[in-house]
């Protein structure tokens, strides 16, 4: 891929990553940055995974109900030709994204585009998880969120599965998943 070096005083791009396990407030942080971009009257599109229909088809909705529009689709490389003419591209659960989604990304860069993408970084398993290790390798920012331990009340890094199923993506909220700490992950 042939890529035109930057001319003097046009824009530069850059990746803010977003990670941490479930009920960690990844979506909250990705919407906050996102409405504080579009407060700055910059052009923002942002995208989800089509698979992702939990609280809304349409919007990213974070577990306390913040809300914010967003375009699903099937594939990253739809970001491309939809992000013309953007300041900012947010993605959210990019964990579900295929695997030119980092390359998606570092392109959307290049053109001087702020990219914000959220995600899981591990699975249930405690497993890196889909794309988000590489769009972390990649990334300019990074910040890792935390959620709290249900059991103890610790800092939690895990999203411990309540549930028999064993694929590696199953949707769920509460009823399926729970924020737990190194130790209560183990315990059970």
């Amino acid at each position: 891929m042939f890529i035109e070096p930057l001319i003097k005083g046009e824009k530069r791009g850059w990746i803010e990553v977003i990670c941490g396990s479930m009920f960690s407030g990844k979506t909250e942080e990705l919407i906050r940055r996102l409405k504080r971009a579009q407060i700055a009257n910059l052009k923002v599109e942002i995208f989800k995974p089509l698979m992702d229909i939990r609280y809304d088809e349409q919007k990213i909705v974070s577990h306390d109900d913040n809300a914010i529009h967003s375009t699903p689709i099937d594939h990253s490389q739809k970001m491309l030709l939809l992000a013309q003419e953007v300041d900012v591209v947010g993605v959210d659960e990019a964990q579900f994204f295929d695997p030119e989604v980092t390359s998606v990304c570092e392109q959307l860069a290049l053109r001087g585009i702020r990219v914000i993408v959220a995600g899981l970084d591990m699975d249930y398993l405690k497993q890196p998880f889909g794309q988000m290790p590489q769009l972390l390798a990649v990334a300019d920012y990074i910040t890792k969120l935390h959620a709290i331990c249900v059991v103890c009340g610790n800092i939690a890094n895990y999203s411990y599965r309540k549930t028999a199923e064993q694929t590696q993506v199953l949707l769920g909220e509460k009823d399926k998943y729970e924020p737990r700490c190194r130790h209560c992950y183990h315990q059970s």
